[in-house]
C-alpha cells in the first residue's frame, strides 16, 4: 500500500511535459542512430530464414535488457559523481558520437551476419543483438543521457526506438531500407548528438561549484 502511495505521488509531481520531451529527444536520437546499424541487419538476416515474430520479440527482449542495464548505470554514474563533472563528460561524450557520425565511416555496418545454431530463432536473435550491441555507442549514449534526465523517458524513447528499427529490419528488409540515405541518417543523428552536447555543456556550466565558477570566470 505504501509503495503504490509513493508512486502515485511520484506521477502527481512528475513534470510530465518535460517527461514527454524527454522520450521524444531519446526516440529520435536512437531511431536516426539505429537505421542501417549492425542490430538491424542482424534482423534482416535472420527474418530472411525463418518467422518474423520470433525475431522481433527477441530483439526487443535484448534491447530492453540492454537498455536498462544502461540507465542503471547512468543513474548511478549521476548518484556517484558531482554533477558538473556528469554533464561535462556527457558533453564530450556526445560531442564525440556527433562528429563521428558526421565526418567517420562506420565500416562495421556491412559485415556480414553468422547466425548461431542449435538455438531456437528467439534466443538466437537475443543473444547475437546483446553480444553486438554490449557496450556500442548507443548503449553509451542511453548511460550518458539517463545520468542527466529521467532514466524511465530515457528507456522509454530508446527501446521503443530500438524496437521501431527492429521491426522496420524484419518487416521493411534489407532492400526497402537501402532507399533510404543511411549517410543523411547518421548525419541527423549527428546534428542531435552536438545539440544534446551543447544542452550537456551548459547543464555542466550551471552546475559548477561557486568556487570553480568564480575561478573559471577570472
Amino acid at each position: 500500500m505504501d509503495y503504490l502511495s509513493s508512486l502515485f505521488d511520484y506521477f502527481n509531481s512528475t513534470d510530465f511535459a518535460r517527461l514527454s520531451a524527454t522520450t521524444l529527444s531519446s526516440f529520435i536520437l536512437i531511431v536516426a542512430a539505429e537505421m542501417g546499424d549492425k542490430s538491424q541487419l542482424v534482423c534482416m538476416t535472420l527474418a530472411s530464414k525463418h518467422r518474423g515474430l520470433p525475431v522481433i520479440l527477441g530483439a526487443i527482449t535484448a534491447f530492453a535488457l540492454l537498455n536498462t542495464l544502461a540507465v542503471v548505470f547512468g543513474a548511478a554514474l549521476a548518484n556517484w559523481i558531482p554533477a558538473y563533472l556528469v554533464a561535462s563528460a556527457v558533453a564530450i561524450l556526445f560531442a564525440l558520437f556527433g562528429l563521428f557520425s558526421l565526418f567517420g565511416h562506420e565500416e562495421d555496418d556491412d559485415e556480414e551476419i553468422v547466425e548461431k545454431k542449435g538455438h531456437g530463432i528467439f534466443l538466437t536473435t537475443f543473444l547475437m543483438i546483446t553480444l553486438a550491441e554490449f557496450g556500442d555507442k548507443t548503449q553509451l549514449a542511453v548511460v550518458a543521457f539517463s545520468s542527466t534526465a529521467n532514466i524511465y523517458a530515457v528507456w522509454l524513447g530508446a527501446t521503443l526506438a530500438l524496437s521501431l528499427t527492429s521491426a522496420l529490419g524484419v518487416l521493411a528488409g534489407r532492400t526497402i531500407l537501402q532507399r533510404f540515405s543511411m549517410a543523411l541518417l547518421h548525419k541527423i543523428s549527428g546534428v542531435i548528438f552536438l545539440i544534446l552536447a551543447g544542452f550537456a555543456a551548459y547543464k555542466a556550466w550551471f552546475t559548477l561549484p561557486p568556487a570553480l565558477l568564480q575561478k573559471a570566470l577570472g
